[in-house]
């Protein structure tokens, strides 16, 4: 039996036929993907969630989370650029730090990853349902929300997971120019949201800008910009998903932090301005709670033909997100599977379009089903934790690299990287201080739980040699 701690060494020549996905990607998919992944539900829907949290401050908010991802950005970007395999921060924390602590991070990534994409699935059917009203066309009930927001099974969400699959298990690269097109749309969408409402700007609708100040709790709920952050957070982190695709990129050190960091710097840029004109057309407490807060804004300021525009092309453009981290979440899967720490024979690569299409499949019926019985806050409060967990797994693996291999070649290397790690550690651990208390003991038992099925898998071992910890 091998070491818990031991580490993988990074061999993809090793691999067997029908395990190695297939090269088709550079620079100009990855940055269309991050941005797909990162501007979506966060600034589409979740913008409501936090205003409820934070009031106007909520734009501090996005600002919080942003510093803090983008010092996990940076981590990335050097550490995927060394390590060229899909699987993200499970893969990175199996070089560096050994198979449990990676067990763990790929747990959590599971957490996240799967989690992401039925939150936007249920995003995305909020809007879907409120275009279709807006034409004429009303869902039952039963069949627009799930069991725990008094519907039977959210059918929407279900039906555009089932499609992104669809078009995923076509090929890497189709999948990539089909998601380019729809960022293209999103951008267009949210430009025309900003030059409609910007002219309704009225500055009274900051006051009291921070309701709830930086934290406090009324009835067991956390409020706050902080707390807020931490679920604003979940609009962030859609770069990660881009590290996934390391193994499909034919020159990974270049571009893989220009995918990262470039879709991170686009994306912080257009949050801020969305967030502030969202907040100055309309009060907070007027559009917090709708599931469609921007094309709620619209029509609150006699926009509604804008509203149903922006409605539409949320419709059109909000499975980019779906698409990104179903891919990420079926690469780091397969990685797992093909390293024998989950089933190995879903870790197989079909001949013609080069997608894992078996695990593409097992993913998409784990996330429907969840997408169509749970609600959104939930969800997205739950991803967080996991994505906190991979983002300081991450930076921690960049400075024990750093100390343990410095002769590596680095074709990116983060700035100030014993700064910019800790801050990222440290400001993970302090979002995830500020999730709410059932968020962090739910995680908990998850980890407990995902322990257990460690310890009873080890016995059939990874495929893999370790190198010695």
């Amino acid at each position: 039996m091998t070491s818990l701690f031991a580490r993988k060494p990074i061999s993809l020549d090793a691999l067997e036929g029908g395990q190695r996905l297939k090269a088709t990607l550079d620079w100009r998919h990855l940055i269309p993907l991050g941005v797909g992944a990162i501007v979506g539900t966060g600034i589409y829907t979740l913008i409501g969630v936090g205003a409820q949290l934070a009031g106007p401050a909520v734009i501090l908010s996005f600002l919080i989370a942003g510093a803090v991802c983008a010092c996990a950005a940076l981590a990335y970007a050097e550490v995927a650029a060394m390590i060229p395999e899909s699987g993200s921060a499970y893969t990175y924390s199996y070089v560096a730090l050994g198979e449990i602590v990676a067990w763990v991070v790929g747990w959590s990534l599971i957490l996240e990853y799967s989690l992401v994409v039925s939150a936007v699935a249920v995003g995305w059917s909020g809007y879907a349902v409120g275009f279709l009203n807006g034409i004429g066309v009303h869902l039952p009930a039963a069949l627009s929300a799930g069991l725990w927001a008094g519907g039977v099974v959210n059918a929407p969400a279900v039906l555009i997971i089932a499609v992104v699959t669809a078009l995923l298990m076509v090929g890497a690269r189709e999948s990539a120019t089909v998601n380019g097109v729809l960022v293209s749309v999103k951008i267009v969408a949210l430009g025309i949201f900003v030059a409609v409402a910007a002219p309704h700007f009225n500055p009274a609708n900051f006051h009291p800008f921070m309701p709830a100040g930086m934290a406090s709790e009324a009835g067991g709920v956390r409020l706050g910009v902080l707390p807020a952050a931490s679920i604003i957070f979940f609009a962030f982190y859609g770069f990660d998903a881009i590290s996934t695709a390391a193994e499909e990129t034919r020159r990974p050190a270049r571009d893989l932090p220009i995918g990262i960091l470039g879709s991170m710097v686009v994306c912080t840029a257009i949050y801020v301005v969305v967030a502030a004109v969202a907040v100055g057309a309309t009060r907070y407490d007027a559009f917090a709670a709708s599931p469609e807060p921007l094309a709620f804004i619209l029509r609150s300021l006699g926009h509604g033909g804008v509203a149903q525009a922006i409605g539409a092309a949320a419709v059109v453009a909000l499975p980019t997100v779906i698409l990104a981290f179903l891919f990420g979440q079926s690469r780091i899967f397969f990685v797992m599977a093909r390293d024998g720490l989950l089933p190995t024979g879903l870790a197989r690569v079909d001949a013609r379009s080069g997608a894992p299409v078996r695990m593409t499949l097992a993913t998409a019926v784990l996330v429907a089903i969840l997408a169509g019985l749970a609600p959104l806050g939930a969800i997205a409060s739950l991803a967080n934790a996991g994505t906190l967990t991979a983002f300081a797994a991450v930076s921690l693996c960049l400075l024990v690299l750093r100390r343990r291999e410095p002769d590596r070649p680095r074709r990116f290397r983060a700035p100030l990287a014993w700064l910019v790690a800790p801050a990222a550690i440290l400001g993970c651990v302090y979002l995830f201080w500020n999730l709410q208390a059932k968020t962090q003991a739910f995680f908990a038992a998850w980890n407990a739980f995902g322990l257990v099925c460690y310890f009873a898998w080890r016995a059939a071992r990874s495929r893999l040699a370790p190198v010695a910890a």
